[in-house]
């Protein structure tokens, strides 16, 4: 399976691309869209647009992950994030890409065991994991690798993934488990 994940941001976007195998997964490629130089907001909604569909042309995931927002107090910056957000979500949808949110404390639990770690943390955790050489110039890009190995965590975990569209983790107990994943009960 090979998942983009993706960090939505207005400013800076991070995104990446993993292929996972069985128990393995293996990093593509990773960088960030640098919206801040479009000054316009629907300048840089089409930008992503247009740079994501590109991405997903050339690297032809089969799932996306995408990081949830988080509850900010600038009303007027969680709405320009949604629909940052909400212009990814439609290119994996009209691509016929399962799309899963998680949100960041679940990404970060997910990736050091603690839902409150850096970025930094992330990012160094995940290059001893993943064995990249190179980091990143922008942390948003490791952000968005975390998010789509937090989904490939999630889909080797026995009590399985959550549904497309729900933000979460795994299943926390079998009847959650077996609501989430009808087609995987033997009767």
């Amino acid at each position: 399976m090979r998942i983009l994940g993706i960090d939505p941001g207005t400013n800076l976007l991070g995104w990446a691309v993993l292929d996972t195998t069985d128990k393995k997964a293996q990093v593509v490629v990773m960088g960030v869209l640098d919206l801040a130089k479009l000054a316009d907001h629907y300048a840089k909604l089409k930008y992503i647009y247009e740079r994501i569909t590109s991405i997903v042309n050339e690297y032809k995931p089969d799932e996306l992950s995408i990081e949830a927002p988080f509850f900010g107090k600038n009303v007027q910056s969680m709405l320009k994030l949604g629909r940052a957000q909400g212009v990814c979500i439609a290119i994996a949808a009209a691509n016929g890409m399962p799309v899963t949110e998680y949100a960041p404390m679940r990404i970060k639990q997910a990736i050091t065991g603690q839902g409150a770690a850096s970025k930094e943390q992330v990012a160094n955790i995940l290059q001893r994991m993943l064995h990249f050489t190179e980091m990143p110039g922008h942390l948003d890009a490791t952000d968005a690798l975390a998010a789509a190995y937090c989904h490939f965590l999630q889909t080797i975990s026995p009590l399985g993934a959550p549904k497309s569209g729900t933000i979460g983790g795994p299943a926390k107990s079998w009847k959650e488990f077996a609501l989430r994943n009808p087609s995987r009960i033997k009767k």
